[in-house]
């Protein structure tokens, strides 16, 4: 996996919303530092501020970083939920250039998570679901199927870097950078 970068380029990968910032750092091919960093704020404005802060403070720490891996939103139902997802990755984009990041990219999930080998549930693993716990609604099949997928996240992220995360944002940037590692000259 890690034969396709430079190994000279620093980055990080990140899993952002509009409640935290979870992130991977990668230096020199090697997965260095990980973790989340919480927005606060009594409504979107004030956790954009908040995002902005917290993000510039977090990449002044960090040792030669110009270039960031970003999931791209995802548009669910809500254009509130898509609207304030791009205002806090503005804000978190634009803090991030503040400091010297200059080079941004960004990945689909879909794109990053069959990469990892966490395609979308077959039928028969959503049927073994609704055959463990009969008559559910429709949106918490959804809702376990979605956890689903993020425990497979979260064992190839273990498994791959030999790490306990139990954070599946977490687990989310660290795939997220593996990905990019495996598809660094893609991507640039």
């Amino acid at each position: 996996m890690r034969d396709t970068m430079d190994e000279k380029n620093s980055f990080c990968a990140i899993d952002a919303s509009t409640n935290s910032l979870a992130f991977a750092y990668f230096n020199n091919g090697q997965l260095e530092k990980y973790g989340k960093i919480k927005y606060f704020g009594a409504d979107i404005y004030e956790k954009i501020i908040d995002t902005a802060y917290k993000t510039k403070l977090f990449f002044n720490q960090l040792d030669n970083v110009d270039t960031i891996i970003i999931e791209q939103p995802i548009y669910l139902n809500s254009p509130k939920t898509a609207a304030n997802l791009s205002m806090s990755h503005g804000a978190l984009v634009a803090a991030a250039a503040l400091t010297g990041v200059n080079r941004i990219k960004s990945v689909s999930p879909m794109q990053w998570q069959n990469w990892i080998g966490n395609k979308r549930l077959t039928a028969g693993e959503k049927e073994d679901i609704r055959l463990s716990y009969p008559d559910k609604t429709n949106s918490w099949y959804k809702s376990q199927e979605r956890l689903f997928r993020k425990q497979r996240t979260i064992k190839f992220v273990n498994d791959e870097f030999n790490l306990h995360v139990d954070d599946d944002d977490v687990a989310d940037a660290i795939a997220i950078g593996a990905w990019t590692i495996g598809n660094w000259n893609k991507v640039f």
